[in-house]
């Protein structure tokens, strides 16, 4: 029988030996921790000119009708106007006759007195006929009674549906350009915001006022056109670029600080296009990366995996 002895140097490297293998096999069986990090797009910030030209609709509407009523209780004898029609301040509308000339007849017309009982109905203002409520000869009518309505040319509006987000270039004093389906175009100017929003478009109706006086139907579907002033030295950021809050009232982007970590970073607008947002402040370096997709949702300070654009 065979017997092995061992040094003591050599129970030193057996114990070096049973106290690896004991290690390997705890690193194998211990769990890697993976750090999620969300896919995104980066872009640094463009500098050019931006203009903000917008394309909104609006409706026509008169602002002012004037309701023409009979002075006096009378039969109608003459009417010299018809719906639709194109009236001056001062031009006869109606002509009357009271019911006691009409009882007298012939028997007290004399010289002056031909004249007594009868009343013209003049046009208060200038405009057009929108509603002609009486226009019978014949007919008899009661004091106040209304004859027809003259809608003011001077009061001609356009009621025109601005998103909110660009209400701003709505503003009062701002002028715009109307375009009529034939192709004519007027200038108005933003006077009065309404105090209601579209719930479901979130559009906000403002009163634009046509600065010269034009005949158009009411309900006549327009293009109003608004510019803002352009800004030829801008930071330039894709729409994309931009988170708010739900009352869009605070703006802000995803910056990244290094490869793989975004942070929060409020900024100011300026001028805005369907595609491309002014940033007024901060100011970006020309090496600062910014997150044009997948930022939606990110927390202050995110983990992140840049990929590359799509061409």
């Amino acid at each position: 029988m065979r017997t092995t002895i061992i040094t003591g140097s050599g129970w030193i490297a057996l114990l070096l030996g049973l106290s690896a293998c004991g290690s390997s096999e705890s690193n194998d069986s211990a769990p890697v921790q993976i750090i999620a990090r969300t896919p995104v797009v980066v872009q640094t910030v463009g500098h050019g000119g931006i203009s903000n030209s917008l394309t909104l609709f609006g409706t026509t509407l008169y602002l002012r009708r004037n309701a023409v009523t009979a002075p006096v209780a009378a039969f109608i004898t003459k009417v010299y106007v018809s719906l639709g029609a194109r009236v001056q301040t001062g031009q006869p509308l109606y002509e009357l006759e009271t019911k006691e000339r009409r009882a007298l007849g012939t028997l007290a017309i004399a010289g002056d007195s031909a004249l007594i009982g009868r009343v013209t109905v003049q046009a208060s203002s200038g405009g057009l006929i929108t509603t002609f409520d009486k226009q019978q000869t014949g007919d008899y009518v009661l004091e106040g009674t209304q004859l027809c309505t003259i809608a003011e040319d001077n009061a001609l509006a356009v009621q025109v549906n601005v998103p909110y987000e660009y209400q701003a270039l709505a503003r009062p004093g701002r002028s715009c350009r109307v375009r009529l389906p034939d192709g004519r175009t007027l200038t108005a100017i933003f006077t009065t915001p309404l105090t209601t929003v579209n719930a479901l478009a979130q559009t906000q109706s403002v009163l634009a006022r046509i600065t010269q006086p034009v005949p158009l139907p009411e309900n006549l579907t327009v293009q109003v056109d608004v510019t803002s002033q352009a800004n030829a030295h801008a930071q330039l950021l894709p729409k994309t670029a931009i988170l708010t809050d739900e009352m869009l009232r605070e703006f802000w982007v995803m910056r990244l600080v290094n490869d793989s970590t975004a942070v929060k970073v409020p900024v100011q607008l300026g001028e805005r296009t369907p595609s491309t947002v002014e940033v007024r402040s901060p100011i970006f370096g020309t090496s600062d990366r910014i997150i044009i997709e997948g930022n939606y949702g990110l927390p202050d300070t995110a983990r992140v995996q840049v990929n590359p654009r799509k061409p």
